[in-house]
């Protein structure tokens, strides 16, 4: 199957939404989030087309990737939001020292793991990333959830590095998210 792999339009909020919707009902990708479905599926279309808007191609904060098969059909997305020093992190005690730009909302379908598309996504992001120069992007990281090897090793072989960070997971102390980075070279 023939992917693409682009920016998301602020016209596809309705897409926005139903992948995210998706990825929260997906038993292998629900832990990685940190909303539910129903607070999810709660949320009006006006949060969806805010959403869409502010990640879509000409967003200087944000911006959602996707990879999309031939047919139209969505098959995974990232996320990437730029984190200034002094700004607050994505979790409790996390501190922004350096530009850097942090992956979240990664899912690939359960029919398209495997294929190399997270590598892809991470790929996208990442270039553009290191195109930004007001500011400098320095480093992109994201928090894996400590019971989630597959997706730990995923982004192992797309470069990124555990840093030794580990916080807790919001509104669950006893589970901690693990940092992963890779620098600027």
């Amino acid at each position: 199957m023939s992917t693409i792999i682009r920016e998301i339009r602020a016209g596809d909020w309705e897409q926005v939404k139903q992948m995210r919707l998706d990825a929260l009902l997906d038993p292998a990708a629900a832990v990685a989030f940190l909303e539910t479905h129903e607070q999810a599926a709660a949320r009006p279309d006006e949060f969806w087309q805010t959403r869409a808007a502010n990640a879509s191609a000409g967003a200087t904060s944000a911006r959602q990737f996707v990879a999309e098969a031939e047919d139209g059909r969505w098959l995974g997305t990232i996320t990437a939001l730029v984190e200034l020093p002094g700004g607050d992190g994505a979790l409790g005690g996390d501190v922004i020292e350096i530009p850097q730009i942090h992956l979240v909302g990664v899912f690939v379908r359960p029919e398209a793991r495997g294929a190399g598309l997270l590598q892809e996504l991470v790929r996208a992001a990442s270039e553009w990333a290191w195109s930004l120069s007001d500011p400098e992007i320095r480093r992109v990281r994201l928090f894996v959830h400590e019971d989630n090897a597959r997706a730990e090793a995923s982004y192992v072989k797309a470069g990124f590095a555990v840093t030794g960070l580990r916080l807790p997971v919001p509104g669950d102390a006893t589970r901690q998210e693990v940092e992963m980075e890779v620098l600027r070279g």
